[in-house]
């Protein structure tokens, strides 16, 4: 795990273990073109170098067990960029990978798709979604008035072990920006969505946020590693934890809504290819 930029190591341990959660997972953005490779994953996904994993009928996870083995994996995959839009999606390669059944990837793969990140493709099998500007821009408007509704919710709903966490994640996100720590800011960036949502207690809107960011969770790059954009945002956050600590659920759902809606601004500014937004 990536620690938090010296300024920040006053924090509670327990809280930055929290904000800081999976940062290693973070990856810088890339230039990433449709991909017509299979599947790439990183060593901690290749369960199929266990001895016998390529094995036909060697304890392979079955039914639901391995469906849910191969959605995790495929999902874990996609948020750490080892897999790439438009990248094609093998079952036998992915069976082996993840030790399961085709069956259980044939389930998984279908799953994923009616979640919208795999495309399964007539004749042709299944790969990872490519998402337009279009699409971006439709998902984001989504987002605003589910983020809303958990923004508000949050600022009734918050204990002041919520407030405390929210406090420290505003300052480690005002650190990352004052030393230039884009990929840090980007993965605080997407805890205090996260801690929005589940302080919120709205698990359907939480559900559906899983969804829809899961949609974009890999692009040519991140919105949030832009030039500029860090800056920008910081302030856009600030007013939402603020809002949230002060009790205040209108301008916190306010806030919220402000910022996604200058997200939304951004991508439709987006020349080309659409950026990763976090």
């Amino acid at each position: 795990m990536v620690g938090l930029p010296s300024g920040c190591r006053d924090v509670d341990k327990l809280a930055v273990d929290e904000i800081v959660d999976n940062i290693s997972d973070e990856k810088v953005g890339e230039d990433v073109g449709e991909a017509p490779g299979a599947v790439r994953l990183r060593d901690d996904h290749r369960t199929s170098q266990r001895p016998g994993a390529g094995g036909v009928g060697q304890n392979r996870a079955t039914g639901q067990a391995g469906r849910g083995t191969v959605v995790r994996g495929i999902r874990q995959a996609l948020a750490a960029g080892d897999m790439a839009p438009g990248q094609r999606l093998v079952e036998q390669e992915l069976a082996d990978t993840f030790h399961a059944t085709r069956s259980s990837v044939r389930e998984a793969l279908q799953e994923l798709a009616a979640d919208g990140l795999v495309e399964l493709i007539p004749r042709r099998g299944a790969r990872v979604r490519v998402i337009s500007v279009e699409d971006a821009v439709l998902i984001t408007e989504c987002r605003a008035v589910l983020e809303g509704l958990c923004a508000r919710r949050a600022a009734e709903r918050a204990t002041e072990k919520d407030r405390t966490v929210l406090r420290d994640i505003g300052t480690a996100m005002e650190d990352a920006v004052d030393r230039g720590e884009l990929e840090t800011y980007s993965a605080l960036n997407r805890r205090l969505h996260e801690l929005v949502a589940r302080v919120s207690g709205q698990t359907v809107a939480e559900s559906l946020l899983d969804r829809l960011n899961g949609q974009m969770v890999r692009y040519q790059f991140r919105l949030a590693l832009r030039p500029g954009r860090p800056t920008q945002s910081l302030p856009q956050h600030r007013a939402i934890i603020d809002a949230i600590l002060a009790g205040d659920p209108a301008a916190a759902e306010r806030a919220a809504r402000a910022h996604l809606d200058s997200v939304i601004e951004q991508l439709r500014a987006t020349p080309g290819p659409s950026p990763h937004l976090t």
